[in-house]
């Protein structure tokens, strides 16, 4: 709370932009001395019913009183806020504090009246809950816990809005008036409101981007070429259902058309609303368009022009300066340097994207922050788009660019409930909010399947990205996402295979496959491919190369039936000779003998000879050659012809080495079987989809969060308050770690400093032997390998001699820092950390000690709160797991006490975000029980977390 000299104070950091439910925006800001005008004019535009709801009499204009109360605020005890469009109030709202008799106060007082007034014409958008939520957020802050609202019984719709916001609240009705009083703590209902809200205004807002009733394409070159020319030429050829303008402020008086599109001079001069703008003039010139499209209506901008963070600090100021213009108007960006956007649906046609062609529709949703590589990925959709038994393709496409505004988290939202869209397929080279991505892509992925590759993983983001920072790495965020159900993939070769897998069949029950076709070795091929991904292959059956159509039929059908089967992998070579299979009767036998099975996933790997007879017969003809020449590799990326205002160059609609089986027509509800042109290709998307099947079903039931009764929450919380009234940030000392993690039920083995000989034998003394020795410098911290540890020292002759080795080996006791440790029962040992990263939250790492964990990064990772299966999968996750279970004979160790630590640890960090580092190195896991050697443990004020305090979008 703010001391009496700053009482007054404005605080801009309750400024922020808003998603509304209809997918426009709106700014939230203090309520100044200076909005007086504002003020006056927002009044006169509400109706009297408003405004007889909000002061319960007659109220038809505001006096010069009312103007100076409701604009003058100290920002602690009164305060204000306004919903803004285009700089004029659309709706207001404010909270007086009160005491315990209604009467104003001040603190120690926790209670506040509030009140609201909304725009008539602005009703329905969701703005009033946008502010309690604001308003919510600004109380609590202030110290006051609870609101109070007084509300006339027909003023339902604000009644709605109290109670539909999920705090836990009081109701009672007298003297005419319903009287609403909640609590402002956040609850678990609270925060689901919230995230539903969150969820619908933001997939709205890309809805009204990707499906617009009328576009205008601003910076149409009047001569052809240049990328508003191709732009409107590409939205005009796809057959775009809604209106379409072409917009040139250079274009001669008289000119109507261009390119038989009306043309106008400026936005303002259309009849009629605009739903989207895609600008493609140059960054100086952009300002002056956004201010046009903000005052005709514009709902949302693509922009392809460049210029902006891309190419440096200048860049980036100007495009802050371009969000926050855009979002004055209540308007939403993709873009800048965005490649544009594409939607196949037949009610809409949309092509507002430099790719000259639209991919083929179909139920894969695509999103890419670089242009370059949408290209790519639209190139080899086209080209894998055709299978064994008909064709797949893309239901809507969004490359971001900088995604300085719509990022992927607002596509998601858009996606999780497309009825068009069933896989998602995303590049991105940056994750500006980890924390909110993850929980979007968990809910994404528990619905429909959500495939990844990230670049830039081993180099800073791009520079128009703007990325929050993250101490963790590239490793742990992979294994974060894919916790959440993200199917991970490393290239964008591996994104299209795993997407057409997981758009044409089902998921695999399981991960036993069975292999047949009519090459052995290609079968073989694909035997070991399974068994590299952790799958369960049967022995290849093979045809033989005579095999005909009929007998790839019976033998997929019989393998299909089997019940010790998930998934079947067809492999085929061509054969030569009279009477051999077709492709036509190929494609036709596998796709009758699939569909008999319905629930059940076949790949085919296929291998063509095509390709390599023409190139021989090409080397061997003394033709002259036909073409240029050139080769995919020499080929100009496509993204430099735009800008350079070339067109791009069309993909080639297919090449030898992926495109197979011919396309058949499919059944209505008949599975698309895709093909492969490798072995390892296919059996890698397999057994992809296989871990993304077994995550659905352990999603299906996540576990549960343990209570423990002997954890002592609040004295651990007593115990925190009092340590950080020390300081900002302290690791704690060794008494302190083991009273506070002793509090959550973490007993840690004491270890007694031995400066001398002498306090060596006493601290065994006071132990008990056997005891170990240890230095606990931090060169020689952990590191039994350089000879630092002496164990199982059974007597005070034993424990001498041992000190005397260690400081003449390693120097006097002031450098060792030696310590006395009882011995612990012969083990596994292992290390638990937890650690509170600002971006992606609090992780539980867990590994085995030493060279395992710290060489090979064989490390696992979950997000907190953990819950008891999260835990047990953990625990078996790493690689070297198997040490922890009886390998070769030893001792399989305690791991229900192993999975219990780290419950407890996560508790503790979930509790108390105060504590921002824990780290619990060794833990050795005996055969009975565990025993944690060594502890650390750090307190820190704890990072703000925006996935708890009202909605907003990213600052600018």
């Amino acid at each position: 709370m703010q001391t009496s000299p700053d009482r007054h104070e404005y605080p801009a950091h309750w400024e922020a932009d808003v998603v509304l439910r209809d997918g426009g925006t709106a700014r939230i800001r203090p309520i100044t001395v200076d909005d007086a005008d504002r003020l006056v004019s927002f009044y006169e535009q509400v109706s009297d019913e408003s405004k007889y709801y909000r002061f319960f009499a007659p109220y038809p204009r505001l006096s010069a009183k009312d103007v100076h109360r409701f604009t003058h605020h100290d920002f602690v005890d009164r305060v204000g806020l306004a919903a803004t469009v285009g700089g004029e109030f659309i709706a207001t709202v404010r909270y007086d504090r009160i005491g315990a008799d209604g009467t104003p106060a001040s603190a120690p007082a926790d209670e506040a009246e509030v009140a609201f007034l909304v725009q008539d014409a602005h009703q329905g958008r969701g703005v009033a809950s946008a502010l309690l939520e604001h308003i919510g957020a600004v109380a609590r802050e202030r110290g006051i816990r609870r609101f109070a609202a007084e509300v006339l019984p027909a003023n339902t719709k604000m009644i709605k809005v109290f109670t539909d916001a999920g705090y836990t609240q009081k109701r009672s009705f007298e003297d005419g008036v319903v009287r609403l009083e909640f609590d402002l703590e956040p609850t678990d209902r609270s925060l689901a409101v919230q995230y539903a809200r969150e969820h619908r205004a933001e997939a709205r807002s890309v809805q009204r981007l990707l499906a617009p009733g009328s576009v205008a394409v601003i910076g149409a070159g009047r001569t052809p070429g240049g990328v508003g020319r191709s732009v409107l030429g590409n939205i005009r050829d796809a057959g775009f259902t809604g209106r379409l303008y072409a917009v040139n402020k250079a274009l001669p008086d008289g000119q109507k058309e261009l390119d038989g599109v009306p043309a106008h001079r400026s936005v303002r001069d259309i009849d009629g609303p605009v739903d989207l703008a895609v600008v493609a003039v140059p960054a100086e010139q952009v300002t002056e368009v956004v201010t046009e499209c903000g005052e005709h209506g514009v709902q949302g901008l693509v922009v392809v022009s460049a210029g902006y963070a891309e190419s440096g600090h200048e860049g980036r100021e100007r495009q802050r300066a371009l969000v926050r213009h855009a979002r004055t108007y209540g308007m939403r960006i993709i873009g800048p340097n965005a490649f544009g956007i594409i939607n196949t649906s037949p009610q809409v046609r949309l092509n507002a994207s430099l790719a000259p062609e639209v991919p083929r529709p179909g139920r894969i949703g695509l999103f890419a922050q670089s242009g370059a590589i949408g290209i790519a990925l639209l190139s080899r959709l086209h080209r894998r788009g055709g299978g064994v038994t008909g064709v797949t393709g893309v239901s809507t496409f969004v490359s971001s660019g900088n995604r300085a505004d719509v990022s992927g988290n607002d596509v998601l939202q858009y996606w999780y409930e497309d009825p068009d869209t069933d896989v998602v397929l995303m590049y991105l080279e940056s994750i500006g909010n980890p924390r909110k991505f993850t929980r979007l892509a968990r809910r994404t992925a528990a619905a429909k399947p959500l495939v990844v590759v990230q670049g830039a993983r081993h180099a800073a983001a791009p520079q128009g990205h703007a990325v929050r920072a993250t101490r963790l790495p590239h490793e742990t965020v992979s294994a974060l996402l894919r916790q959440a159900g993200v199917i991970r993939v490393d290239t964008i070769t591996e994104l299209v295979d795993a997407g057409l897998l997981l758009a044409r069949q089902p998921l695999p029950p399981g991960p036993r496959v069975a292999i047949l076709g009519n090459s052995e070795s290609l079968g073989l091929l694909t035997y070991d491919a399974c068994l590299a991904e952790g799958l369960r292959p049967h022995p290849p059956q093979d045809l033989t190369t005579a095999a005909s159509a009929a007998d790839f039929h019976a033998a997929l059908s019989r393998a299909l039936a089997d019940d010790r089967c998930d998934a079947v992998v067809v492999t085929a070579i061509p054969a030569v000779g009279e009477g051999s299979v077709g492709d036509a009767a190929l494609a036709e036998a596998l796709r009758s003998a699939s569909a008999a099975a319905p629930d059940k996933p076949v790949l085919v790997v296929h291998v063509e000879l095509g390709g390599l007879a023409e190139a021989l017969s090409a080397a061997a003809s003394t033709a002259p050659q036909t073409g240029s020449g050139e080769t995919p590799q020499s080929t100009p990326d496509r993204a430099s012809r735009a800008e350079r205002g070339e067109r791009p160059r069309s993909a080639p609609d297919a090449t030898p080495a992926e495109d197979h089986l011919p396309a058949t027509d499919a059944p209505e509800g008949a599975h698309l079987i895709p093909a492969y042109p490798a072995a390892e290709r296919a059996v890698r998307a397999l057994g992809q989809a296989v871990a993304y099947a077994q995550w659905r079903r352990d999603a299906a039931d996540p576990g549960k969060v343990p209570e423990y009764e002997d954890i002592d929450e609040k004295g651990a919380a007593a115990l925190i308050d009092g340590l950080l009234a020390r300081g900002q940030g302290l690791t704690l000392g060794t008494d302190e770690t083991c009273d506070l993690l002793g509090h959550y039920g973490v007993q840690v083995h004491r270890a007694l400093p031995a400066p001398t000989p002498d306090a060596a034998a006493e601290a065994a003394r006071t132990l008990g032997y056997p005891v170990a020795l240890k230095a606990t410098a931090p060169h020689l911290r952990h590191r039994a390998d350089l000879g630092g540890v002496r164990l199982d020292l059974a007597d005070e002759d034993q424990l001498r001699r041992s000190y005397a080795e260690l400081t003449e080996l390693f120097g006097a006791p002031e450098e060792l820092r030696p310590v006395v440790q009882r011995m612990a029962p012969r083990g596994v040992d292992v290390v638990v950390r937890a650690v509170i990263d600002p971006a992606a939250g609090a992780v539980l790492s867990f590994g085995l000690a030493g060279a395992a964990s710290q060489l090979l990064g064989d490390t696992a990772h979950r997000l907190i709160p953990v819950t008891d299966r999260e835990a047990g999968s953990l625990v078996r996750s790493i690689r070297t797991a198997p040490l922890l279970f009886g390998w070769r004979g030893s001792a399989p160790a305690d791991t229900r006490a192993l999975e219990e630590l780290l419950l407890r640890v996560s508790r503790l960090v979930d509790d108390h975000p105060e504590v921002v580092a824990v780290t619990l190195e060794p833990v050795v896991v005996a055969s009975h029980g565990l025993s944690v050697l060594g502890a650390s443990v750090r307190l820190a004020p704890p990072p703000a977390r925006d996935d708890l305090g009202p909605r907003t979008l990213p600052a600018y």
